[in-house]
């Protein structure tokens, strides 16, 4: 039978876990125990339709995702469901990053750090990747107010590190 199942990632801070839910039983079982960004990503997700909007260095990256790079495994595969839960959990169990990069109308990024980034960049941070807006790790940003809104860059720790060179090389005018 196929079916949908409820799953709970979850981390105390000692490596992230998952659980799914039991409807025979009414619980939470364990499934897959300190979970870990593979090694390599080979999946970038972003909203492409707004790639107009975006800022030189991002684009710049989603370039270099595209071209071929045998050395790298490039080209990277696009994939976006428009959601960050669902696209965090494919690339934390596939390897990849999410990028939600500001733009002119929304010029500090459009998701909130304190209850969409900086869960997503514990457990990303836990489970051997990395978080940031670009320019600094989220988990760093002292919030000034309780809805601030950042840019987003999360999942495997080179591919991070890769859009924050980009950022840095090519910075708008």
């Amino acid at each position: 039978m196929y079916g949908s199942s409820t799953m709970l990632v979850y981390t105390t801070g000692c490596g992230v876990h998952a659980f799914t839910y039991d409807p025979s039983l009414g619980v939470f079982c364990l499934c897959q125990e300190r979970m870990r960004f593979p090694e390599k990503g080979k999946t970038y997700s972003i909203n492409e339709g707004n790639y107009i909007k975006f800022p030189n260095g991002v684009k710049k990256y989603i370039k270099f995702c595209q071209e071929e790079d045998s050395s790298t495994s490039r080209p990277y595969t696009s994939r976006y469901i428009g959601s960050l839960v669902a696209d965090f959990h494919r690339n934390l169990l596939k390897g990849g990053i999410y990028l939600y990069p500001s733009t002119a109308s929304h010029p500090q990024g459009k998701l909130r750090l304190l209850y969409e980034c900086n869960p997503m960049a514990f457990l990303a941070e836990q489970a051997g990747g990395k978080a940031s807006d670009g320019k600094e790790r989220i988990l760093d940003i002292i919030p000034e107010s309780l809805h601030q809104r950042r840019s987003f860059f999360v999942g495997n720790r080179h591919m991070v590190d890769d859009v924050e060179r980009f950022i840095r090389e090519y910075p708008d005018a």
